[in-house]
């Protein structure tokens, strides 16, 4: 005998009890799951802060003591900035008297060894230890600057284009030499004539009147300003910066300084500026540091 078995139809009752218990449920796994998932971001948060808390940046002793007997203190003072020379350009006029409150800038370009010991790189055309680095943005600068503070405890920069003008024209034991240091390029620069076609190890031409080395060729060199061709026009008269100190990682036009190795003998001339952006890399453009005296 065949038996059929009857199912009878479930209450509204108990198929909203069903749908509660499922919901709530439901919301118990989802809150379980999102608990487990912040506890595991919130670790591994505190394992990559403290990663970044714990990387510390050094300079042997040695290099650090080399490093401050080539800062060279560059005293207060005034200086005609800019140039009426018929070979100036627009961008480097109109002359203008500007004042600067002392400090300290390298006597030497940023060498290789140097950056290499703090960044763990370096990627420069002309390899050698005690040759200016090069083949670094203006970002890659100020990343390294960063670094050398906390591994110093000290507050070097770029210098401000006026800074760099200053020292490179020898400060208040200034001359008025075409070139820094000379009126002569071949005692204190590598340039076109003479550099064939790479740069040089620092130190090897004569320093202008502050003992400063190749302030004239070898590598263009980055300042901290904006370059702007109404800079001279526009910028206060004492310590003057074009640009915003507040804002530097912005991409902008920096001003270069110095000539370079490729570059002609009046493309050298002391008050010739130039321009580059903040993210390009060259062969050709390094940079030194500066330092308050305070």
């Amino acid at each position: 005998m065949n038996k059929f078995y009857i199912f009878s139809s479930p209450s509204l009752r108990a198929i909203l009890q069903f749908s509660i218990i499922t919901s709530l449920l439901f919301v118990s796994l989802v809150g379980h799951v999102k608990s487990v998932e912040a506890l595991i971001e919130s670790s591994a948060d505190k394992v990559e802060n403290k990663n970044k808390k714990q990387r510390v940046f050094s300079l042997p002793k040695p290099m650090l003591d080399e490093l401050m007997k080539n800062m060279v203190l560059v005293e207060a003072g005034s200086f005609a900035m800019g140039s009426d020379s018929p070979l100036a350009r627009n961008r480097e006029k109109p002359v203008r008297q500007v004042s600067l409150d002392a400090f300290y800038i390298g006597k030497y370009e940023l060498t290789q060894d140097l950056f290499e010991q703090i960044m763990g790189w370096n990627n420069s055309f002309f390899a050698c230890d005690k040759c200016p680095v090069n083949n670094i943005s203006w970002f890659n600068m100020l990343l390294f600057i960063e670094r050398l503070n906390s591994a110093t405890g000290k507050e070097f920069s770029l210098p401000t284009e006026a800074q760099w003008a200053y020292a490179a024209k020898g400060g208040n034991k200034s001359q008025n030499y075409r070139y820094s240091g000379s009126n002569n390029i071949n005692d204190v620069a590598w340039f076109a004539d003479n550099a064939k076609n790479k740069s040089h190890p620092v130190g090897l031409k004569k320093p202008n009147e502050l003992g400063l080395y190749d302030m004239t060729g070898n590598l263009w060199e980055f300042c901290l300003d904006d370059m702007s061709r109404q800079a001279y026009t526009f910028t206060e008269s004492h310590n003057p910066f074009m640009g915003d100190k507040e804002n530097l990682k912005q991409k902008a036009m920096k001003v270069i300084r110095g000539g370079g190795y490729e570059f002609s003998a009046t493309e050298n001339l002391v008050f010739m500026r130039d321009g580059a952006t903040n993210n390009v890399r060259m062969a050709d453009i390094g940079f030194r540091l500066v330092m308050s005296k305070n």
